[in-house]
């Protein structure tokens, strides 16, 4: 804030301009100080013109000299009535100070040797303001880099006071219950999730209700769920529905550099909200800290551990109703320590799923709010058509939609505009590059090829649009739409999706009698599908109803490598064989559909490459076309 002078008054209250003043100060001072010794000196030596010294050494009345540099300080054998230099009268002038000309050389110490005259040279002569200055100007530079260093390290741990010795301090951000804040209101879906957490809110505005009856609210509420889903958000409206403190700082701010300040951290964070119960802490991505302890190659006592350690004893050291309850959130349950999961701790766990379509359509309501929106826009189709979106994907698809109705220049987010959005989430940036005629013609079969299959077999996903538009890191793209979420995925329908994902290869060789490396992507995930419905979902009759954990992704190295394996190399080959051959009779199945339909695969090739993209109903209508073509040329 300026003061009536228009000066910064928060200057002054900063530590760096505190300390470049005071050194200023002291800087001043030693010069003051050095004046002050010149000007002695200078009283006690009187300054005459180099004519009078000249004069002088002539008349044999010079002693000694000392020559500093041009400067020359000597003693007359004899006192002298001289006028001095910015004197008014003359006085008898014993010691002096004169200046020799810069062209003076081995002549004057030739008259200094015939006259006897006492000859010493020193250094030149420097100040004394410099030389303190010279010696105190490193110590000034260490001190100012450390100062802002300090406060360097200050801002990025949250900007909490206390400089040096705020390393133990915690960094979570306090939320005045006074102040507005979210409800439930402001959090679209999640119509669970919200009424498990009514009860925390009642029990922190009414704890008697329940403990005259002997009841105990969970100390500790685990927030589970996909990145994006809101659990950052929920814990907020959460403190906002129960009107108490709320501290929030995520748990890799409790990590630091030096060991032990992070359980110094957590002492302190449960101090204040001890202070100020009711409250409420949340500590969001607990896994940083609370992953499963002695696990991994390395050892176990290590800063993130002691951490661990330390909030364990918190959270179990409560008294009774306390009036403190820790809410925390993550999207990696299964890393978590065992101890932290018992009950007394984070007893309680609240499952935050991706949004169905009833909430896709309440959220993105809550998005378009304040946006200018035309009235052609259906929310209902948007919803529909954005399936296992979170809610942070909806607000990135809204927001995407407006940038790029402001750069066409509208004055309201139309159709065109979340269709556009929609497409660059899902498929990718649009790539400006020129491509051979060689590689769009393999593009534009490879991506029928997945067109066709996918059209043919059913329980497949709906066709939502085909490209050979160069997007992100691939040539071309066929994007699937569900018409409804899905939960369970039955063997039927992943045998078709095999064979979907290996119909772009299929199609390439069928028609150029060769194949390419096109089909990297669609081999890979074609093969962990493979991999999951053998070993790990019981899909193959050789192998039976086990899952053999071949294929699971382990969140710790060093698990995983001590981790024995639960089947043997007999096995490992069976497996090996049964993965093998439901990719080649997926790969074999779509030979066969594209064999049966190579005129319908040439129409919707060569549509894409004149088109480059079509939609769901461009594929359907251009197979129709071709399929009622055929049967006519068959009939005559």
């Amino acid at each position: 804030m300026a003061d009536d002078k228009g000066i910064d008054s928060s200057v002054y209250k900063n530590p760096v301009w505190k300390v470049v003043l005071a050194l200023l100060i002291i800087l001043a001072f030693v010069y003051f100080f050095g004046e002050i010794f010149k000007t002695n000196e200078a009283i006690q030596r009187y300054k005459i013109t180099y004519t009078q010294f000249s004069a002088e050494l002539k008349a044999n009345n010079v002693k000694s000299v000392t020559i500093r540099g041009l400067a020359l300080d000597g003693e007359f054998i004899k006192s002298v009535s001289l006028k001095p230099v910015n004197d008014i009268r003359p006085r008898d002038v014993k010691n002096f100070r004169t200046f020799l000309p810069s062209f003076q050389g081995s002549d004057l110490i030739a008259q200094f040797e015939s006259k006897n005259v006492a000859v010493d040279v020193e250094p030149e002569e420097s100040s004394a303001f410099w030389q303190i200055a010279l010696a105190v100007l490193p110590w000034v530079i260490i001190i100012g880099v450390w100062v802002l260093l300090m406060r360097r390290m200050q801002s990025i741990q949250g900007g909490a006071g206390g400089g040096l010795f705020s390393f133990g301090q915690s960094k979570a951000k306090l939320f005045d219950a006074k102040k507005p804040s979210i409800s439930f209101k402001d959090v679209a879906g999640m119509e669970y999730p919200k009424k498990e957490l009514e009860e925390t809110v009642e029990f922190m505005k009414d704890p008697s209700r329940f403990s005259r009856l002997g009841a105990k609210i969970p100390k500790g509420i685990l927030l589970i769920g996909p990145p994006g889903t809101g659990k950052t958000l929920l814990a907020r409206a959460t403190a906002g529905e129960a009107g108490v403190p709320f501290f929030s700082i995520s748990a890799s701010e409790f990590i630091e550099m030096f060991v032990g300040v992070g359980a110094s951290r957590v002492r302190d964070l449960f101090k204040r909200a001890r202070d100020m119960k009711p409250s409420i802490i949340f500590i969001d991505e607990i896994d940083s800290i609370g992953r499963t302890r002695g696990t991994g190659l390395g050892g176990g006592h290590d800063e993130r551990e002691q951490t661990l350690n330390q909030l364990l004893s918190e959270m179990d050291g409560f008294e009774p109703h306390e009036e403190i309850i820790v809410i925390s959130a993550t999207n990696r349950p299964d890393v978590l320590d065992p101890a932290l999961l018992r009950p007394g701790r984070f007893d309680r766990h609240i499952i935050i799923d991706r949004p169905g379509r009833k909430d896709r359509l309440a959220i993105l309501t809550v998005h378009l709010r304040n946006k200018k929106v035309a009235s052609e826009v259906n929310l209902d189709d948007i919803a529909k058509g954005t399936p296992g979106m979170t809610g942070a994907d909806l607000e990135n698809l809204v927001n995407e939609a407006a940038l790029q109705a402001a750069r066409d220049g509208k004055d309201r987010i139309y159709k065109k505009d979340f269709e556009d959005a929609l497409d660059k989430i899902l498929m990718g940036t649009k790539r400006e590059e020129s491509f051979s005629a060689e590689e769009r013609k393999i593009t534009a079969y490879h991506e029928a090829g997945h067109a066709l299959v996918s059209f043919k077999l059913p329980y497949t996903d709906p066709i939502h649009k085909v490209s050979i538009i160069p997007r992100g890191i691939s040539m071309g793209v066929t994007q699937f739409l569900p018409e409804e979420d899905r939960h369970y995925y039955p063997k039927k329908y992943l045998v078709n999706k095999l064979s979907v994902a290996l119909a772009g290869r299929a199609s390439e060789k069928l028609v150029f009698k060769d194949v390419s490396s096109g089909a990297q992507e669609d081999l890979k995930n074609a093969t962990s599908l493979a991999e999951k419905m053998v070993a790990q979902w019981g899909m193959s009759e050789k192998v039976g109803p086990v899952s053999l954990g071949r294929g699971e992704e382990h969140p710790f190295l060093g698990r995983e490598l001590a981790m024995p394996k639960r089947y043997s190399e007999d096995m490992a080959w069976i497996m090996d064989q049964e993965i093998r051959n439901l990719i080649v009779e997926a790969e074999s199945k779509a030979d066969e559909l594209l064999n049966n339909n190579r005129s319908t695969l040439e129409s919707l090739a060569q549509a894409l490459l004149k088109d480059e993209t079509l939609n769901r109903e461009d594929v359907e209508r251009i197979i129709k076309e071709s399929e009622s073509g055929a049967r006519k040329h068959e009939a005559n």
